[in-house]
């Protein structure tokens, strides 16, 4: 094994599962969809290492280089997300809510436009300020600002209880 390969062995190794939450957050809680955006985005690493390796963050480079996948994929007018493990035993969450509150949570990420969705968790689970998330989505401040004014009203509409139903 070459040293450019030990060393992108052991970046997967360490930031893999972070990269994996945060596609799962991206997809709406779809993981097999959340582990193909990071797949993807490992072979995009890879391809590109020896420019990751001189980038003074190396998360915040594979973080940009997955959003941008996502987005991507999201373009793509012949992809359909589609939920295909129905019935099959979710994964521990690490996000410590729990199982209905996380469903109520990734219901209410999928109704976001992708867009939205990239800047709630760029600037709310990565705690990314407005300049980083529009340098990584290659947007104006203002673009997220507005972006992420639309979803957070959103989710707050479909994470709300109705009164009148308690």
């Amino acid at each position: 094994m070459t040293d450019r390969d030990a060393e992108f062995v052991g970046f997967t190794h360490d930031h893999r599962p972070d990269l994996v939450r945060m596609a799962t957050l991206l997809t709406a809680g779809d993981a097999s969809s959340a582990e193909d955006l990071v797949q993807t985005t490992l072979t995009r690493l890879y391809l590109a290492w020896p420019r990751v390796r001189r980038a003074d963050n190396r998360l915040g480079y594979a973080r940009a280089t997955l959003t941008h996948v996502f987005v991507d994929e999201t373009r793509r007018a012949h992809r359909r997300w589609e939920r295909t493990a129905e019935g099959l035993p979710d994964r521990p969450a690490a996000t410590g809510l729990a199982p209905e509150d996380r469903d109520a949570v990734h219901a209410a990420l999928r109704d976001l436009a992708p867009r939205q969705r990239a800047v709630v968790v760029l600037r709310h689970w990565l705690d990314l300020d407005v300049a980083e998330t529009a340098r990584v989505l290659d947007c104006s401040t203002g673009t997220v600002k507005s972006q992420t004014a639309k979803a957070l009203a959103h989710l707050r509409a479909a994470l709300t209880p109705d009164p009148t139903t308690l």
